[in-house]
C-alpha cells in the first residue's frame, strides 16, 4: 500500500473538494481534478465538489455528508518544481494556497473540525503561472488528469464505485 492509498484506508465516506479558479492559469488544478473525477467515479459514498474559490460555501454539503475524510485539492505554492505534487495537512504551514480564497484553508478546516469528526488532507500541485485570463499549462492539465485517474482507481479498488 502506498502513501496515497493509506490516506483512504478504512474511510467509508469521503468528500473531495476541488479548489481554484479556472480563469487564473495553473490555479485551475483543483477544479480540473474535481471535474474529471466526477466523470470517472459514481459512488454514493464519495462526494466530489468543485468548490471554485469559495470552499466555505460548501460547508453544509460537506457536514451533512458526514465524511470520515475530507480531501482538498488545490494549487499550492510550496516552492517546488512546476507540476510537483504534495500531500500535507491543510492546517500546516507548507506553502500557501494560490487561489484567492476569501477564508484561509486552515481556518476553514478548524471550523469544519468543530462540526464533523473527520480526517483532513490537502493535495497540492505547484503552479507556474496564475495570471488572470490564462489557460492552465499543459503540465498542470496532465497532472490533474493523472491525479483524478489515480484517485478514481484507489476509490474503485476500495469498493466506492
Amino acid at each position: 500500500m502506498n502513501a496515497l492509498e493509506e490516506i483512504f484506508a478504512g474511510k467509508k465516506r469521503i468528500v473531495i473538494c476541488g479548489i481554484g479558479n479556472d480563469i487564473r492559469g495553473d490555479d485551475a488544478f483543483g477544479v480540473l481534478v474535481a471535474e474529471r473525477l466526477k466523470e470517472l467515479l459514481d459512488s454514493p459514498n464519495v462526494l466530489v465538489l468543485n468548490c471554485g474559490e469559495v470552499p466555505e460555501s460548501y460547508v453544509g454539503k460537506i457536514t451533512s455528508f458526514k465524511p470520515d475524510l475530507v480531501v482538498f485539492v488545490d494549487a499550492v505554492d510550496f516552492e517546488g518544481e512546476h507540476g510537483e505534487l504534495i500531500i500535507t495537512d491543510p492546517e500546516g504551514t507548507v506553502g500557501e494556497a494560490v487561489s484567492t480564497h476569501s477564508l484561509p484553508l486552515r481556518v476553514f478546516v478548524k471550523y469544519l473540525k468543530t462540526q464533523i469528526k473527520a480526517d483532513f488532507v490537502l493535495m497540492g500541485c505547484q503552479p507556474a503561472s496564475t495570471g488572470l485570463f490564462e489557460e492552465p499549462s499543459e503540465l498542470i492539465k496532465e497532472m490533474a488528469e493523472r491525479l483524478a485517474e489515480l484517485l478514481a482507481g484507489i476509490l474503485r479498488g476500495d469498493g466506492y464505485d
